[in-house]
C-alpha cells in the first residue's frame, strides 16, 4: 500500500503529491512548521490525509518544545494549533483532528512535557491508523453499490494518497475489485492540479486497475455514449443536509450524472461531516493562487495581466447525490436523518468541526 505519511525518528515523512508521477519524492518535515507548509502547498492534500498530517504535526511541535519552560507551554501548544489550523480552509478533517489532539493535550495537561509529547505522538499514530482501517470498512460497505462490469467514472483523488491509505473513492473500487468485480475507471484530469491525470490515474495503474484518462470537458460526451454508467467521489466537508464540498468540477459532473440519471455516490469518513452547518452554503471555499491556473509547470499558459478566479472547491446540492457511503454505513436521502444516525454510531454526535462528544 502506497505510504502517503510516516512518522519517523527523521520527523513527518510524506510522498511528495506535486512531483508525481515522474518522481516518487519523500519530503521530511523536521518542525511542526514545515508541515503546515507542506499541507499549504500541497506536498500533501485530501482531507483525510491532512488530517493526519496536522496531528503528526502537532505531535512533532510539542516534541520539539521538551527543553521549554513548563510554563510557555500552553501559549506554545496553542500557537502550534493555530499555525497549523490555518493552511487550508474548506476541508473539516483539519479542524476534527486538531480538536482531537487538543483535548488528549487538556487532559494530559499535568505531566511533563516529554510525557505530553509522547500521548500526543501516540494520538496522531492512533488517528493515522483509523483511518486506514476507517477506509477499508468504506471499502466493505460501498463495493456492494458497484455492479460487475461497471465502467466508474472519480474526480480528483480520493484515493491512498488523499488518506493515511487504501482511500476511500478509491478504496470502495478498491473493495469491489478485491471482491471479483471487472471494472473500468474513467479518470476526470482534474485542472488545475491534475490530481487525476497526476494522482488517480498513477494508483490504480500500480494497482493494475484498468483506467482511461480524460481531460475534465469530455465526462458528458462519454455518460452520453453510455460509456460511464456510475460515479463516485471524494468529500473535504459534508453538510448536516449532505450537500458535500469537494475538488471543484465535481458540481459539474454531479449535474452531468443527473441529465443522465447516473447513480452519483459520495465516498467520506465520519469525520468528514459537520453537522453544525445546517447545507453547503456555509462551507467556506478556498481560494488558491492564480498561478496553479495561468501557469503549467513553470510555463506561463495565458496572458499576463489576465484576471483569475481559482475556487479549490464547490459544493455539489444534496439532491444530486444518491448515496454517501462511511465506514459506519451507508447514508440514505433524506440525509439531515441519516447522517446523524451514523455520526451517532460512530461514537456520539458530531458538532462544529467535526468533532465527536
Amino acid at each position: 500500500m502506497i505510504k502517503t505519511i510516516e512518522w519517523t525518528e527523521a520527523g513527518v515523512v510524506m510522498i511528495d503529491q506535486r512531483s508525481l508521477p515522474s518522481d516518487e519524492l519523500y519530503h521530511v518535515c523536521r518542525t511542526h512548521e514545515e508541515v503546515a507548509e507542506a499541507i499549504r502547498t500541497m506536498v500533501i492534500r485530501g482531507a483525510p490525509a491532512i488530517g493526519v498530517a496536522a496531528a503528526m504535526g502537532i505531535a512533532l511541535g510539542v516534541q520539539n518544545l521538551a527543553t521549554a519552560p513548563p510554563a510557555d507551554m500552553d501559549l506554545a501548544f496553542d500557537l502550534i494549533c493555530r499555525t497549523l489550523a490555518t493552511t487550508r480552509p474548506t476541508a473539516v478533517n483539519l479542524f476534527w483532528a486538531i480538536d482531537r489532539m487538543k483535548r488528549v493535550f487538556q487532559r494530559q495537561r499535568s505531566k511533563s512535557i516529554h510525557e505530553v509529547a509522547q500521548l500526543l505522538r501516540a494520538e496522531a499514530l492512533a488517528i493515522c491508523q483509523e483511518d486506514i482501517a476507517a477506509n477499508r470498512q468504506m471499502g466493505a460497505h460501498g463495493q456492494i453499490l458497484i455492479p460487475d462490469g461497471a465502467h466508474v467514472l472519480t474526480h480528483c483523488n480520493a484515493g491512498a494518497l488523499a488518506t493515511a491509505g487504501y482511500g476511500t473513492a478509491l478504496g470502495v473500487l478498491r473493495a469491489a475489485v478485491s471482491a471479483g468485480k471487472r471494472l473500468l475507471v474513467y479518470v476526470d484530469e482534474t485542472r488545475p492540479f491534475l490530481q487525476g491525470a497526476r494522482l488517480t490515474a498513477w494508483e490504480l495503474m500500480k494497482d493494475n486497475i484498468p483506467v482511461r484518462l480524460i481531460t475534465d470537458n469530455m465526462a458528458g460526451h462519454f455518460m452520453k455514449k453510455g460509456e460511464i454508467d456510475h460515479v463516485i467521489v471524494g468529500a473535504d466537508r459534508i453538510a448536516a443536509n449532505g450537500d458535500v464540498a469537494n475538488k471543484i468540477g465535481t458540481y459539474m459532473v454531479a449535474v452531468l450524472a443527473q441529465a443522465h440519471r447516473l447513480p452519483f455516490y459520495v465516498a467520506a469518513p465520519i469525520s468528514t461531516v459537520d453537522l453544525s452547518i445546517s447545507n453547503g452554503d456555509q462551507i467556506p471555499i478556498e481560494e488558491r493562487q492564480p498561478a496553479e491556473v495561468t501557469d503549467f509547470r513553470g510555463v506561463r499558459v495565458a496572458p499576463y495581466n489576465v484576471a483569475v478566479a481559482n475556487p479549490a472547491f464547490d459544493v455539489t446540492p444534496a439532491a444530486y447525490i444518491h448515496a454517501i457511503i462511511t465506514e459506519q454505513g451507508i447514508a440514505w436521502p433524506p440525509f439531515e436523518k441519516s447522517l446523524p444516525v451514523l455520526a451517532g454510531a460512530a461514537g456520539g454526535q458530531l458538532t462544529k468541526g467535526g468533532r465527536h462528544n
